[in-house]
């Protein structure tokens, strides 16, 4: 009973000494050793309790916040990228180019990871960038660079996209496409953003958007739904056409040319018998005169010509198709609810087809119904704050109290109660005295043995002693309960001294 008692009062003061102690919440971990090593030297020339379990460091629940804010205006932890102050330890003295582009891209790096790493979302990020420089003797060498990122979330298409490009704008050279986003699961991000399924579900998504918002302003909120399906052409085209018009003749150039010719001849007569006579006419002479005039002309004619180059790249919607479903007008009291008119219906398609740039000569469809919504049954548990929670208790410190009670229950119970109680019933017991002579002393000879007088005056159960013998037995028998009684202590007198022996021993220890 000593050694129970002793262990639970043990164990009474370490649960006490459990609950007294402050609940330690989760300050910072994940940390470097150097960053772990300049929280901890900071928290203790605050004096602060903490606790370092593993790569997390633990303190009081209550002061976690306010050491959070305290340690950031003091730049801690700090970040293991450093930046351009890396150019402030180089001096002109001993410093190669090399060593400078060296110094000159890893402060870069560090730049690049200390932006990245500002953003919420994301714990910690580290850049690299593979640059060769100017090299004469090397053509077509592109920049390249990859982000590794440590993220408390998943990093979507659209941010991993502008990381490439924040990456891009900072190195001369450097196209977004070379820039590669990794992940701490180390999967590569926004790989396939700039396809052709994936810009038609952003285009999808942003049509969706645009409808949802134009019918919630007229029938309320949560009373339309808009579904827009867009089918994209994920082929691109390049289209060159060339055109000749004979008709459409167009003069270039004219060329004219003139030529005149004019000739006069005299010529003589024919020979005749009068030309040989003396004074005969002789004279048969004739005069004869030529002109000529010719005239050219060239004129150079180009056929008109007509040249055309279309380039349809990937993305270009298809087709489209839009479904609409409104919900009906609420009547009051216990009436049905009522459609909408055919009227309104109509005015809400043509808002529609406005939003989305309909076009029936594609093919697009829009189907826009009013029907009655089912309500929605409310799902799991509401999120209201409790009694406990309002208290801002920890959860922990209530079972550690909670555990404290029900030991300190049990130790009154089963071993304190008992041992009082077992005190309290000893000590009522009372001493037996002899008829005649002195009180016994807890030694009984068997030859002084002598019984006590057993008369009705000593042993009267109105006298406080020993009870009647007919309190034991039978009331309606006729023999006298004191010879019976008699009777019965001669019978076993050896079994009688025994019990008055226990008796005296137990009220001597008690005594």
């Amino acid at each position: 009973m000593i050694l129970a008692t002793v262990a639970m009062f043990a164990a009474v003061l370490g649960l006490a000494r459990m609950a007294s102690q402050p609940s330690m919440s989760l300050l910072y971990s994940g940390l470097e050793n150097g960053q772990a090593g300049e929280i901890v030297s900071a928290l203790e020339q605050r004096g602060v309790v903490y606790e370092v379990r593993g790569g997390s460091i633990y303190v009081e629940g209550g002061s976690r916040d306010e050491l959070r804010m305290t340690l950031a205006s003091e730049g801690l932890p700090r970040n293991s990228s450093q930046g351009y102050e890396l150019l402030d330890s180089l001096s002109g003295f001993g410093t190669t180019s090399q060593m400078f582009d060296a110094a000159y891209w890893r402060a870069k790096e560090g730049e690049l990871a200390r932006t990245i790493a500002s953003s919420p979302q994301i714990e910690s990020a580290r850049v690299h960038i593979a640059h060769q420089g100017a090299n004469p003797f090397q053509r077509d060498l592109r920049p390249t660079a990859s982000i590794s990122l440590s993220t408390s979330g998943d990093i979507s298409a659209a941010q991993a996209k502008a990381l490439r490009y924040l990456v891009s704008s900072a190195v001369a050279g450097l196209s977004p496409d070379d820039v590669a986003v990794i992940d701490d699961a180390g999967e590569l991000v926004g790989a396939t953003e700039d396809s052709g399924t994936t810009a038609g579900q952003d285009r999808a998504q942003e049509l969706k958007e645009k409808v949802q918002r134009l019918l919630e302003a007229r029938v309320g909120l949560g009373n339309a739904v808009v579904e827009v399906s867009v089918d994209t052409n994920n082929e691109s085209e390049s289209i060159v056409e060339r055109r000749f018009d004979p008709e459409g003749r167009v003069a270039i150039s004219t060329d004219t040319e003139e030529r005149s010719n004019s000739s006069k001849n005299s010529e003589g007569g024919d020979v005749t018998v009068a030309s040989n006579l003396p004074g005969g006419d002789a004279g048969g002479r004739g005069t004869s005169s030529n002109q000529n005039s010719e005239t050219r002309e060239r004129v150079n004619y180009e056929v008109s010509e007509t040249s055309r180059e279309v380039v349809r790249a990937a993305g270009a919607i298809r087709r489209l198709t839009v479904a609409v479903l409104v919900n009906g007008i609420a009547a009051v009291g216990d009436a049905d609810p009522v459609a909408r008119t055919e009227a309104e219906l109509g005015e809400l398609r043509e808002l529609v087809e406005s939003a989305v740039g309909y076009d029936a000569a594609r093919g697009d469809v829009i189907t826009l119904k009013s029907m009655q919504f089912e309500p929605l049954s409310q799902l799991g548990t509401s999120s209201d704050q409790g009694f406990i929670a309002g208290m801002n208790l920890d959860v922990m410190s209530l079972v550690q109290m909670a555990v404290l009670a029900v030991v300190a229950l049990i130790l009154g119970l089963f071993v304190i109660r008992p041992v009082l109680t077992g005190r309290a019933g000893a000590a009522d017991v009372p001493l037996l005295e002899g008829g005649n002579g002195p009180v016994l002393n807890g030694e009984i000879e068997d030859d002084d043995f002598s019984l006590p007088d057993l008369s009705m005056g000593g042993f009267g159960g109105d006298d406080g002693g020993f009870p009647m013998m007919g309190d034991f037995g039978d009331s309606s028998s006729s023999d006298d309960p004191v010879v019976k009684l008699q009777s019965l202590i001669e019978e076993r007198k050896d079994e009688t001294l025994e019990i008055l022996r226990s008796w005296l021993e137990e009220s001597k220890e008690t005594a």
